[in-house]
C-alpha cells in the first residue's frame, strides 16, 4: 500500500463529521429498541430473535453500517460523475415495478425476491436528490429561466408521478420538499407563495361550496387588482362586463334548456371578456392586473382539477381520511381507527412515559402498523412526553447539522445535496409525526431511522452518507 492511499484513508478518518454519525448511530438504536417494544411477543423474548422483526432489523441496521462503509470507500467524484445514470436507473426500476412488482396495502411498489422485498420508491429520493444537484449546478443552468425551471420540474415530477401510478401518494409527496432546495437555490419567492396558495385552495376547496368559494376568489382577485392601481372606474367596468356575460350564459342555458352552474357562468364569462382584457391591460400597460387575473383564472382551474382529483383519482380510503382529518366526517371505528388510537396511545404516555414495555395500547396492538408507520406511538406511549421531545430534538439536531455542513462545502453540487438530504428528512420527520397526532392525513411514509423496514433504513443510510462522503472530500472537490 504506498503512502497516497494511506495519506487518504487518514483524512477520511480526520475529515468525517463524526457527531453527524453519531447521532445517526444513537437513531438507529432507539428505533431498534422501539421496534422491540413496539412488537414485543412473550415467546420470542430475545431481541436477537431474527423470527422477529426486531431482530430483522438488527440485520438491516448491520447491513446499513456495512453499505455507509462502502460509500465512504467509494471516490467521492462518482456520485456527480454518474448522477444521471443513478437516476435513469431508478427511473427504469420505477416503471418495472408497476408490471412485475408484488402489491402490498393496496400499492404495487415491491420487488420480492423470496422473503426480501425491495421498494425502488424509497431509493429513488437519493437517485433524484443525485440528479437535482448535478443539474441545478451547470454553468448553464439559470433558476429564473423557463427553460430549467422546466428541465428541474421534469426531474422532480418524473418519479413522483411514476409512484403515484403505483398507489404510494405518501412517497410522491416527499418530492414537494426539493421546492426549498430550490428556494435556497435562489427561487423566487413567488413561487413559494404560489406553493402555499395552492395548499390553501386544496383545503378551501374539500371544505366551502365550490360556487361560495369562486365568490370569494373573485372577490380577492378584484381586491387585489384594486391595489394593484386600477381606478375604481376600470375595476367597475371590468366586473360589469363580467357579471353580464356570465347573466347572459345564464339565460343561453335556460333557453338551450341546460342547467348551467354558477361556475360555468363566471369561467365562460371570463373567457368570452379574456381577448378584450388582454388589449385593455396591454394598452394602458396594467400587467400586475392582468396576472391577477390570471392568478384567478388559474385557481378557479385548480379548484375544478382538485374536485375532480378528489372524487375520481383517489383512492375510497384516501378520501375518507382527509375527510376525517378536515372535520368533514367522524369515523373513529372505521377510517379514523388509526389517528384515534395513535393519539390515545401517546396521550396515555403522560409526561415521563409508563416505561419501557409497558405500553398497554401498544402491548395489545391497538395501534396498526405500529412498528412501521406508526412507531412514533410507541415512543409516545412508553417514553411520554419527555422522551418524545429528545426524539425530535436528536433528529432536528441532525437535520440542522446537515445544513450547517451544506454551507461550509466548497462545491455547489456538495451544498445542494446536502440541503436536498436535510429538506427529505424534515419532510418525513413532520409528516410521520404530523400524522400520528392529527395533523396530517395519514399517507403512509416511515420515520426516518426509526420506521421498520430494510428499504427506508438502508435509503436513508445512503442519503446520509453521500453528503457525508462528499464533506470529508470537500477540500479536494473544487470546481
Amino acid at each position: 500500500m504506498n503512502n497516497s492511499t494511506v495519506g487518504r484513508k487518514v483524512s477520511l478518518v480526520t475529515n468525517l463529521d463524526w457527531w453527524t454519525i453519531l447521532l445517526y448511530l444513537i437513531l438507529i438504536f432507539l428505533g431498534w429498541i422501539n421496534i422491540y417494544a413496539a412488537v414485543y411477543n412473550e415467546d420470542h423474548t430475545s431481541i436477537l430473535d431474527i423470527s422477529q422483526r426486531y431482530g430483522k432489523q438488527l440485520m438491516w441496521i448491520g447491513a446499513s453500517i456495512l453499505l455507509a462503509i462502502c460509500i465512504l470507500l467509494i471516490d467521492a467524484k462518482f456520485f456527480s460523475t454518474f448522477a444521471y445514470p443513478i437516476y435513469i436507473s431508478f427511473i427504469v426500476l420505477l416503471i418495472a415495478v408497476l408490471f412485475l412488482g408484488k402489491e402490498i396495502n393496496g400499492a404495487r411498489s415491491w420487488f420480492q425476491l423470496g422473503a426480501i422485498r425491495f421498494q425502488p420508491a424509497e431509493f429513488a429520493k437519493f437517485a433524484t436528490c443525485l440528479a437535482i444537484s448535478r443539474y441545478v449546478t451547470q454553468f448553464n443552468f439559470k433558476i429564473h429561466e423557463l427553460k430549467s425551471l422546466i428541465t428541474t420540474g421534469t426531474i422532480l415530477f418524473l418519479p413522483a408521478f411514476l409512484i403515484i401510478l403505483e398507489r404510494d401518494a405518501g412517497s410522491a409527496l416527499v418530492y414537494a420538499s426539493f421546492i426549498l432546495v430550490l428556494y435556497r437555490q435562489g427561487l423566487s419567492g413567488y413561487i413559494l407563495f404560489i406553493g402555499i396558495w395552492m395548499v390553501v385552495l386544496f383545503i378551501a376547496t374539500l371544505l366551502v361550496d365550490q360556487n361560495i368559494l369562486i365568490f370569494l376568489i373573485l372577490g380577492l382577485a378584484a381586491i387585489l387588482v384594486k391595489i394593484s392601481g386600477v381606478n375604481l372606474k376600470s375595476l367597475s367596468i371590468g366586473l360589469f362586463l363580467i357579471l353580464l356575460v356570465s347573466i347572459s350564459v345564464h339565460f343561453v342555458g335556460i333557453i338551450a334548456k341546460k342547467d348551467f352552474s354558477v361556475l360555468t357562468c363566471i369561467v365562460s364569462s371570463f373567457f368570452i371578456n379574456l381577448i378584450p382584457f388582454v388589449v385593455f391591460t396591454y394598452r394602458k400597460k396594467l400587467l400586475a392586473a392582468a396576472a391577477i387575473i390570471f392568478l384567478f383564472i388559474s385557481s378557479v382551474f385548480y379548484t375544478i382539477f382538485v374536485d375532480y382529483v378528489f372524487q375520481n383519482v383517489l383512492e375510497s380510503h384516501q378520501r375518507d381520511r382527509i375527510e376525517d382529518l378536515l372535520g368533514k366526517k367522524s369515523d373513529p371505528y372505521g377510517t379514523g381507527y388509526n389517528v384515534a388510537q395513535s393519539k390515545i396511545a401517546i396521550g396515555s404516555g403522560g409526561f415521563a412515559g409508563k416505561g419501557f414495555l409497558n405500553g398497554t395500547q401498544t402491548k395489545f396492538k391497538f395501534v396498526p402498523e405500529q412498528s412501521t408507520d406508526f412507531i412514533f406511538c410507541t415512543v409516545g406511549e412508553e417514553w411520554g412526553f419527555l422522551g418524545s421531545v429528545v426524539v425530535i430534538i436528536l433528529l432536528v439536531t441532525l437535520m440542522s447539522r446537515i445544513v450547517i455542513l451544506a454551507e461550509r462545502q466548497r462545491t455547489s453540487f456538495s451544498r445542494v445535496y446536502g440541503y436536498g438530504v436535510a429538506c427529505i428528512l424534515f419532510f418525513h420527520m413532520s409528516i410521520n409525526i404530523g400524522m400520528t397526532i392529527g395533523l396530517v392525513p395519514v399517507i403512509g411514509i416511515p420515520l426516518p431511522f426509526f420506521s421498520y423496514g430494510g428499504s427506508s433504513l438502508w435509503s436513508f443510510t445512503i442519503l446520509l452518507f453521500i453528503f457525508l462522503k462528499l464533506d470529508a472530500n470537500r477540500m479536494e472537490l473544487l470546481r
